[in-house]
C-alpha cells in the first residue's frame, strides 16, 4: 500500500492539485493532470496509466469500489484530504470519491505500432473541450487508432476533456502535433509504409459525397476547426476532400464537427465491415 499524507489546509501541495486542474502550463510543467470520474478512473488504471496519487476524505463515506482502488492501486503517494477541500476540487455536484492524479505520456509515434490497415485521425486546432471529448470517444468506438490533435487547440489533459471522454481518453493514441511540419513528416512516412493510404479532409462543401469514397484501405480522416475547418496548407495536402450530403430539404448545411466525425468515422467502419477490410 502506498504512504499517505494528511492535508488539511489550503497549503503548497493542495495548491498544486488546484492548478492541474486549472492552469494548462503548471501541467506541463509538472507532467501530470487529475482524473475524475469512476468511469475515468477505472480504464485509467485499466489500461495501466502511472498514477503519482490518489486523493480522498475518510470525513465522507468511501463505497467498496473507492476502498478496493486505495488499497490495491500502485501510486507514488496518497494523499488524505478534509471533506471540504475534497469537495473544493471535485467537479462532481456530490463530491467524488477519489480524484486521480496521473503521469502524462509521451507524444512518440511509432508506425510499427500500426495495423496492416489503419485509419487515423486528425483534429485541427479543437477550440471546444466537449467537442475533442466526442471526437476521443468517436475514435475509440469506431476503431481509430491514433489521433492527432494539431496546431494549438484545447488541452488534451484538460479536465473536461477526459471527462466528456467517458473512459476513451485511456484507450486511444493521442499526439499532439503542434507544428505542421510534423504533420506533414508523418503523412510522408504513413505514404511510406502504406502505399495506398490515402489523406481525407472533411469540408461542408460540396466535394466528394462520403458514401463515393473507398475507405476501406489506410486512411487519415482531417477534421477542421470547429469555426475556421482546415487550414488551407492541410487542404493542399488531402488527396480527396469528403463532404456528409445533406437531405435536399434541409435547412441545416453542416453537421456539428463532433457528429460530422463520427459520420465519416461509422462510414470506414461500415465499409471495412463489409468488404472484409478489417485485420
Amino acid at each position: 500500500m502506498s504512504i499517505t499524507e494528511k492535508i488539511q489546509t489550503r497549503n503548497a501541495l493542495y495548491q498544486k492539485f488546484e492548478v492541474l486542474k486549472t492552469n494548462r502550463n503548471k501541467r506541463y510543467k509538472y507532467q501530470e493532470f487529475i482524473v475524475e470520474g469512476v468511469r475515468n478512473i477505472n480504464e485509467c488504471i485499466e489500461k495501466g496509466w502511472e498514477i503519482a496519487s490518489i486523493l480522498y476524505t475518510r470525513e465522507l463515506p468511501l463505497s467498496d469500489w473507492a476502498q478496493t482502488i486505495i488499497q490495491t492501486t500502485h501510486s507514488e503517494k496518497n494523499y488524505e484530504l478534509t471533506a471540504e477541500l475534497m469537495r473544493a476540487l471535485s467537479d462532481k455536484e456530490d463530491t467524488s470519491e477519489l480524484l486521480l492524479v496521473v503521469k502524462m505520456r509521451n507524444d512518440e509515434l511509432n508506425l510499427n505500432e500500426f495495423s496492416k490497415n489503419p485509419v487515423v485521425a486528425l483534429f485541427d486546432r479543437p477550440s471546444n473541450k466537449g467537442n475533442l471529448g466526442t471526437v476521443i470517444r468517436s475514435c475509440d468506438a469506431l476503431g481509430v487508432e491514433c489521433l492527432i490533435v494539431s496546431g494549438h487547440s484545447v488541452d488534451i489533459y484538460e479536465p473536461a476533456v477526459i471527462t466528456s471522454s467517458m473512459g476513451s481518453f485511456f484507450n486511444l493514441k493521442i499526439v499532439r502535433m503542434p507544428e505542421n511540419q510534423m504533420v506533414f513528416e508523418f503523412i510522408r512516412k504513413m505514404k511510406k509504409q502504406y502505399p495506398t493510404f490515402q489523406v481525407i479532409g472533411t469540408t461542408a462543401h460540396k466535394e466528394y459525397p462520403l458514401y463515393e469514397l473507398d475507405l476501406s484501405t489506410p486512411v487519415m480522416f482531417m477534421i477542421g476547426n470547429e469555426t475556421d475547418g482546415l487550414c488551407h496548407a492541410f487542404k493542399d495536402t488531402c488527396d480527396l476532400l469528403g463532404t456528409i450530403p445533406m437531405a435536399q430539404t434541409s435547412y441545416a448545411s453542416s453537421f456539428n464537427v463532433g457528429c460530422a466525425a463520427t459520420v465519416m468515422f461509422y462510414e470506414a467502419a461500415r465499409q471495412r465491415q463489409q468488404y472484409g477490410a478489417f485485420d
